[in-house]
C-alpha cells in the first residue's frame, strides 16, 4: 500500500480524536469542531476503516499555526535539549551520582544507564586527594564564581564550565565544593591550613 503524507496527517488526527473520544476529553474534540454527528462517526470506526485511510490521497483538516504556542515549545525543547547535553557532557567528565542527584533530580538507575550509553568505566572508590595547589587553585575559582552569594547556587553548567577551566578531576571538584558550602566556605588543605588572602 502506497503512503503519503495527507494519509499519515489524517491517520495522525483521526487516532489521536478516538482517543480524545475514549478518555471523555471533549474540551480536545470541540477544539477540533467535531460535533455530536462526527462523534458518532468515530464511534462506528473499526480499524480496518483506520487501515483504509492510509489509501487516502487528501486529508479533511484545516490546519494554522498557533504562535503563541508553538515558540514556547520551541523554547522548552531547546532547553531540555540543552539540559540533557550539559547532562551527558557532566557524566562523561566523570560527575558522581550524588552530584547529578542533586542537580538534575537523576535517578541510579539512569546515572547507570548513561554512564552504559557513554560508555563511562565504572568508578571504583574515593577519588585521590587534590595536590595543595590544586586545591587552591580550585578555591579561587570556586570563590570567583560564588563571590557575594552568601549560599551559593551553582547549576550544572557552571560546573562543567569550572571543570574545563581548572582541568581538574570533576568528582574532586563536586565534593570539595560540596564540603567548602556545608563549612561555611572555609577551605581546608590537605595539611589543615587555609590559604592566605590575596
Amino acid at each position: 500500500m502506497t503512503h503519503n503524507k495527507e494519509a499519515e496527517l489524517t491517520t495522525a488526527i483521526i487516532l489521536y480524536a478516538v482517543r480524545c473520544l475514549a478518555e471523555g476529553d471533549q474540551v480536545a474534540l470541540r477544539t477540533m469542531k467535531f460535533g455530536p454527528n462526527e462523534l458518532e462517526a468515530l464511534r462506528e470506526l473499526t480499524l480496518a476503516d483506520l487501515y483504509r485511510i492510509e489509501t487516502l490521497q487528501t486529508h479533511c483538516l484545516s490546519i494554522e499555526l498557533n504562535r503563541h504556542v508553538f515558540w514556547p515549545t520551541i523554547e522548552q525543547l531547546k532547553q531540555q535539549r540543552q539540559s540533557e547535553e550539559i547532562q551527558q557532557a557532566l557524566i562523561t567528565a566523570d560527575a558522581p551520582m550524588e552530584m547529578m542527584r542533586a542537580l538534575y533530580g537523576m535517578s541510579a538507575r539512569e546515572y547507570t544507564q548513561w554512564r552504559r550509553t557513554l560508555t563511562i568505566a565504572p568508578s571504583v572508590g574515593r577519588p585521590a586527594e587534590l595536590e595543595e595547589s590544586d586545591n587552591h587553585k580550585l578555591w579561587y575559582a570556586w570563590e570567583a564564581m560564588t563571590e557575594g552569594d552568601d549560599e551559593p547556587s551553582v547549576s550544572g553548567e557552571d560546573y562543567l564550565q569550572l571543570y574545563r577551566d581548572i582541568d581538574l578531576p570533576m568528582r574532586a571538584i563536586w565534593i570539595l565544593t560540596q564540603r567548602w558550602c556545608e563549612f561555611g566556605g572555609l577551605l581546608i588543605a590537605n595539611d589543615g591550613s587555609v590559604p592566605p588572602a590575596e
